[in-house]
């Protein structure tokens, strides 16, 4: 028997999952065999693991598509019939696979471990995937919160002074994320959720003097973190908190003699127990093909 909540944010919340007379919660209750009851802020919903989590995708669905004319809802849809198969279904439907066994064991570390850092070539899925993770963890009532973070360092270039507000200032270092996020929940739930606080994006420097507890952290471009940075987000760490650390060794783009937190990481960390490392390889490229031939290609010549 298992127990997840799913957290609500307001009345509304619970009118648009309920229903009228508690038709949507009935039906869900019918259709995977479990028991659905409010507990304060949360939904509690109670029955086997599958049934759970299909009831879990349900509701999300269900809170997402607020505001939509929803009829005749095919609620089995949501049923996990084989959960190796997907690990995750986007607002429009699409069901997202690890494609490569590095892309399986990824996954499966950031469900197991407090720590998952990962290194490897752009095209191979690590933002994304942590991404797919994180928000499936939040829909079951793992955590309250997502926050993804970024080094603010340029690319090999310099773009200088940034109009705007300061969210104007930093889109063009947090764009892979939002990206992510629109494409697994569309712009309506991403809007909201940002707006409420579930999701927060951040640049690095302004994650010191938190404590980042029942939440799912990801760092991404984390090569281009200084060694004292990688220390700053690591030590944020809650007792009920998860961080992800992604990074590309090759393009690293700290200037002067700075050492990368992301490679000094990999050298002091690797025998502690609940950090796991992963690293990705040009075979687990998922992008258009050539990437994969313009990986090798640059490898070749780094030698």
């Amino acid at each position: 028997m298992a127990t997840r909540y799913f957290s609500i944010n307001s009345q509304e919340e619970v009118a648009d999952i309920f229903g009228p007379f508690d038709e949507n919660i009935r039906n869900i209750s019918k259709t995977f065999n479990v028991s659905v009851r409010i507990r304060r802020n949360r939904i509690e919903i109670r029955g086997s693991d599958k049934g759970v989590s299909g009831a879990l995708s349900a509701i999300a669905s269900l809170r997402d598509s607020a505001g939509k004319e929803e009829k005749n809802i095919k609620w089995k849809e949501f049923a996990p019939e084989n959960t190796e198969e997907y690990i995750f279904k986007t607002h429009s439907g699409r069901k997202i696979i690890p494609r490569t066994p590095t892309q399986k064991k990824y996954v499966l570390s950031m469900e197991k471990n407090p720590v998952t850092i990962a290194t490897g070539p752009a095209g191979t899925g690590k933002t994304f995937l942590a991404v797919v993770v994180a928000l499936r963890n939040l829909f079951q009532g793992r955590f309250s919160k997502i926050i993804l973070s970024r080094p603010v360092v340029e690319a090999g270039e310099r773009l200088g002074f940034l109009p705007g507000d300061f969210e104007e200032k930093v889109f063009p270092y947090l764009a892979p994320l939002y990206d992510a996020f629109l494409f697994l929940i569309g712009s309506h739930a991403f809007n909201r959720y940002r707006k409420n606080g579930i999701i927060e994006i951040v640049p690095l420097a302004y994650m010191r003097g938190r404590t980042l507890d029942n939440a799912f952290v990801i760092l991404d471009e984390a090569q281009n973190t200084t060694i004292l940075q990688m220390k700053m987000l690591l030590t944020r760490l809650g007792p009920d908190g998860v961080v992800v650390v992604n990074g590309d060794t090759t393009q690293i783009d700290l200037g002067g003699e700075a050492v990368s937190g992301l490679v000094h990481a990999g050298k002091i960390l690797k025998k502690i127990k609940g950090i796991n490392f992963l690293e990705f390889s040009k075979k687990d490229v998922v992008r258009h093909p050539l990437v994969k031939k313009i990986v090798a290609a640059y490898e070749k010549t780094s030698k």
